[in-house]
């Protein structure tokens, strides 16, 4: 795409990495692209925090990856939980009490293969307890393709999981809300109207682009299969669809 004046951007909902090791993963496949090319979930979750004027001596808890804590710490807040938390339990005794910092002025949930019961009953203490406490997901999506043979639980799953405990409802920033698509045209100072979003993934990233006014590319060679595209229950219809990412070159023609 460098040779066409185009501006290629990447947005995912997968927070367990941050924009540097995308960036990393993009080079080990030859693929030259910068961070600021990318745009996660997780990136997302600190960006609305400092859009929103977050106080720095606040302190985030979060229940997913490292990509969480590592965007959060450049953008100069103190994350807590993570992966730290993973081994952690938390005891059911008739007297126990458990302790959560009162500092905590946001939860993030996101995608995490290690929760327990102790960054359950944390996270919600601190959204429930804490004046103020923002409950913040970075997606919700019900599931996700974590392996080429099978679909595994999604971050929306964990935060169901919160939503369930607190009987609040979170911000969410990643996919298909509009907050990621605002801060990106924002920044690079273009409008909806000369954009296109491609993915593959109906409920997300064609309904991101939707959202946004954008016009909208499905490709078929991810999640969303031919015959669920065709689906007379499917209600959301891109402008455009193909069977793969190299046909857009084609679409654009010379």
């Amino acid at each position: 795409m460098d040779g066409t004046g185009k501006k290629l951007v990447f947005v995912t909902n997968n927070s367990t990495k941050s924009r540097s090791q995308y960036a990393k993963k993009f080079q080990s496949l030859g693929i030259s692209v910068t961070q600021d090319e990318i745009f996660s979930s997780s990136f997302a979750a600190a960006m609305f925090l400092k859009v929103h004027n977050f106080p720095l001596d606040k302190k985030v808890y979060v229940i997913g990856g490292e990509g969480i804590l590592e965007e959060l710490q450049l953008a100069g807040y103190t994350g807590l939980g993570g992966p730290e938390d993973g081994k952690k339990t938390a005891e059911l005794k008739p007297d126990c009490l458990f302790e959560n910092d009162k500092s905590v002025g946001a939860v993030v949930v996101g995608l995490d293969p290690n929760i327990n019961y102790y960054k359950l009953q944390y996270g919600t203490l601190c959204i429930r307890e804490n004046p103020g406490c923002l409950f913040i997901a970075t997606n919700r999506d019900a599931v996700g393709h974590m392996t080429n043979l099978q679909e595994w639980p999604g971050a929306g799953c964990m935060v169901a999981a919160i939503c369930g405990s607190t009987q609040k409802e979170p911000i969410v920033v990643g996919k298909p809300s509009t907050f990621m698509m605002d801060f990106l045209l924002k920044r690079f100072n273009i409008s909806c109207s000369r954009m296109c979003m491609v993915g593959d993934r109906l409920d997300t990233d064609i309904l991101f682009g939707q959202n946004a006014g954008c016009r909208t590319l499905l490709v078929l060679t991810g999640v969303t299969t031919l015959p669920a595209f065709q689906d007379p229950s499917n209600t959301i219809q891109p402008d455009y669809y193909t069977s793969k990412v190299s046909d857009i070159f084609e679409l654009m023609g010379p």
